[in-house]
């Protein structure tokens, strides 16, 4: 018996070993693609049923099925990764309300629940009718047709959530960062981007639109904010920043980190080294949050919208916009590959979620 249960226990140990990185990603004009980022190839294509575009992406922490928004930002669906089928969906609109999703959506990391933060609109016959945001909780089990099991009141230009370690916690960021108690159906708690009342400095300018936290747990973002302080035309009167939101502790960092001399469109933490985020747009640039300052830059090829990082913290991906997603070392930013989608289709503003198989 000893023996069976050494043997087990090195089975397992051995399958674990054999994990590895990929990396999903989705294309126009309705598909989603795993890649195999140690043998840094395409591996599987997977056609979305329904009309696209998609964007948005979430899995839970088993790695086993992709929530992909779609069809015009008004439905969600579930894929397999193993089997290839879809195992849910939830089309939000009806013939009397259009409903539509800016890239809000997330995945329990237990799998049980999907949140949506949901735009809905009145279909009248002469007019549109704007009614109240909202964020929708549907119980994935309930798989293809699932309905909300609750809706709850939710600020307006929320473009990301975000779960916590508590499945009834979900996070939302927009102007400012909320904490819904999903539960209770309430917004427990906010704490402020926009609306800060920073010493010296202005209301920040904020883009995030990609679910790039699931690494680290931690939610981060790149900023622009004008400081008050000093001569309008000096070079340090318009700051670059970083802000840090831990997931798991609810705790907010902000880190000004250089002049505002290039635009920035995402951020991701390093899963192994909290305190150094990577960030992408027409630059791939590395930051250091205890120096408050980007320590390396390395000039792209093209414009990348989304950035993310393995496991280990020792690759970063860069995707979004055209056909390529490039990986960078990053100890050197120096360019490892580069991997094409299948028949040249672009990636828009997909998100990229890395997961363990």
């Amino acid at each position: 018996m000893k023996r069976w249960i050494i043997f087990l226990l090195a089975l397992l140990a051995a399958s674990t070993a054999l994990a590895g990185d990929f990396l999903l990603t989705v294309t126009r004009p309705n598909s989603l693609h795993l890649i195999d980022l140690a043998a840094r190839k395409l591996v599987r294509t997977y056609s979305l049923p329904g009309d696209g575009v998609p964007s948005t992406i979430s899995v839970p922490a088993d790695g086993k099925v992709a929530y992909v928004l779609t069809n015009r930002n008004e439905s969600v669906v579930g894929i397999d990764l193993d089997s290839g089928q879809q195992v849910f969906r939830a089309d939000m609109s009806t013939p009397e309300l259009r409903v539509k999703s800016m890239y809000g959506m997330t995945v329990t990391r237990d799998g049980s629940k999907l949140y949506v933060y949901q735009i809905p609109t009145r279909m009248k016959r002469n007019e549109y009718e704007s009614l109240d945001t909202r964020i929708a909780v549907y119980n994935t089990a309930d798989g293809i047709g699932a309905k909300p099991v609750k809706t709850f009141p939710a600020p307006r230009r929320i473009s990301v959530l975000a779960p916590t370690a508590d499945s009834d916690r979900v996070v939302g960021i927009g102007w400012d960062i909320y904490v819904f108690d999903a539960k209770a159906g309430k917004l427990e708690k906010t704490l402020p981007l926009r609306h800060w009342k920073r010493e010296g400095l202005g209301e920040p300018d904020i883009l995030n639109i990609w679910n790039l936290y699931g690494q680290a747990q931690v939610l981060s973002s790149p900023y622009y904010v004008a400081k008050t302080d000093v001569d309008p035309a000096s070079p340090e009167a318009f700051k670059v920043g970083l802000l840090t939101f831990d997931l798991n502790t609810e705790k907010l960092n902000y880190a000004e980190v250089a002049n505002a001399e290039t635009g920035i469109f995402s951020s991701v933490v390093n899963p192994v080294k909290r305190t150094e985020v990577f960030a992408v747009m027409n630059q791939l640039f590395r930051a250091d949050l205890d120096k408050k300052e980007f320590v390396q830059k390395v000039d792209l090829d093209h414009t990348y919208y989304a950035i993310n990082i393995s496991s280990d913290g020792k690759e970063v991906y860069i995707g979004g916009a055209i056909d390529k997603v490039a990986i960078y070392d990053t100890a050197t930013l120096t360019k490892q590959a580069e991997i094409a989608m299948s028949e040249g289709a672009d990636q828009s503003v997909a998100s990229m979620v890395v997961i363990q198989r």
